[in-house]
C-alpha cells in the first residue's frame, strides 16, 4: 500500500500511538507520520506509507491551519490546562473589536520563544524532559508566519473569558505560545484550553478518516481508494514534464538536461522539481542545477 492516509486523531492519543495502531491494522511498518500532535489536539494527521514515507519531510513542511480555544484569566507552565496553574485572575471587560485588533497585529512574520513543554533540543535534550525534572533553560526566539488569524465565537461574559480563534501557519508555529502572546498582548494571562488541527500540508478534515473507518475500509478492501497519492501531496512542489528518453533515465536516477524538461516558469538555481513523464506518472523529486543546465535526483520513485 502506497500513498497518503488522512487520519482524524483522536484526542489522548499520541502521533506515535496512531502510527502504532495503525501499522496493527494494515499490518505494514513502513509508515511515518507528517506533523506531531500534542495528546490533547485533536484533528488532521497524514500517515505516509510504504514509499510515500519519502515525501514526509515535504508534506510537514507546508502550511497548517488550526481551531484554537483561549482561555483568558489563567498561566500554566504548559501553557495549556493540562499543566500547573501558575496564575489566576478576574480578566476586564473586554471588546470583540479590542479582540479583533489584537489578533491583527500577528499577521504575517512573528518572533516565538518555544515553551519549555516542547520536543526542542537544547543541548542534546528535549525541553520537555528538561522541565520535568523542574528546571527552565534559556531558549532562543524562531521566526515563524502567521498567513491567516480569524476571530470565531467568545465568551466575554465570564470572569476568565474563552475565545476561539481559526489560524493558518507556518511549520513550527506553537498555537499554546500564540494564545499566551494574544493574552500579553491584551495584558492579562492566557492558556490554550482546546486544539484542533484542521488542515496539514494541503489535507483537510474533509479527506480524514477516524480509525474506526480506517479499520473497517481495510477489512472491506476500500481504504486503498482513499490514499492520497504521494505527488498530489507535494502538488506546492512546481512540476516538470519530461520526454520519455528522459523519463527512463530519471527512473535510473540520472541527472537530466533541461532541455528535455518543459515547466510553466523559470529554472531557478536549488528549485525542486516534482518530474513527470508525459502520461502523467510521477517519477521523483529532481533538484535543478544551473551549472550543468540540468535536474539532479533527489529522490526517486520507480
Amino acid at each position: 500500500m502506497d500513498g497518503i492516509l488522512a487520519v482524524w486523531k483522536p484526542a489522548g492519543w499520541t502521533s506515535h500511538d496512531v502510527v502504532a495502531k495503525v501499522r496493527r491494522m494494515l499490518k505494514m511498518k513502513r509508515i511515518g507520520h507528517a506533523g506531531t500532535l500534542d495528546p490533547m489536539v485533536t484533528g488532521v494527521l497524514p500517515l505516509c506509507l510504504g514509499r510515500s514515507t519519502r515525501v514526509v519531510e515535504y508534506v510537514q513542511d507546508r502550511p497548517k491551519a488550526y481551531e484554537a480555544v483561549l482561555k483568558l484569566g489563567i498561566a500554566t507552565d504548559t501553557e495549556d490546562m493540562t499543566g500547573e496553574v501558575l496564575n489566576s485572575e478576574t480578566v476586564r471587560r473586554l471588546s470583540k473589536e479590542e479582540l479583533m485588533s489584537v489578533l491583527e497585529r500577528f499577521l504575517g512574520e512573528i518572533e516565538q520563544v518555544p515553551p519549555m513543554f516542547s520536543a526542542v533540543k537544547v543541548d542534546g535534550k528535549r525541553l520537555y524532559e528538561l522541565a520535568r525534572e523542574g528546571k527552565t533553560v534559556e531558549r532562543k526566539s524562531r521566526k515563524v508566519r502567521i498567513y491567516r488569524i480569524e476571530l470565531g465565537s467568545c465568551e466575554l461574559e465570564m470572569e476568565q473569558p474563552e475565545i476561539t480563534f481559526a489560524v493558518e501557519c507556518s511549520k513550527g508555529t506553537y498555537i499554546r505560545t500564540l494564545c499566551v502572546d494574544i493574552g500579553k498582548a491584551l495584558g492579562v494571562p492566557a492558556a490554550m484550553k482546546s486544539l484542533t488541527r484542521t488542515m496539514s500540508g494541503g489535507i483537510t478534515s474533509e479527506q480524514c478518516l477516524t480509525l474506526e473507518q480506517i479499520e473497517a475500509m481495510q477489512a472491506s478492501g476500500e481504504l486503498e481508494d482513499r490514499l492520497i497519492a504521494p505527488e498530489q501531496a507535494i502538488s506546492h512542489i512546481p512540476a516538470a514534464v519530461v520526454t520519455e528518453e528522459a523519463a527512463a533515465k530519471a527512473l535510473r536516477g540520472q541527472k537530466l538536461s533541461l532541455k528535455s524538461a518543459s515547466v510553466d516558469r523559470a529554472w531557478n538555481q536549488g528549485e525542486l522539481f516534482r518530474v513527470m513523464d508525459e502520461s502523467g506518472q510521477f517519477i521523483g523529486i529532481f533538484e535543478c542545477d544551473m551549472d550543468i543546465y540540468g535536474l539532479r535526483p533527489v529522490k526517486v520513485f520507480s
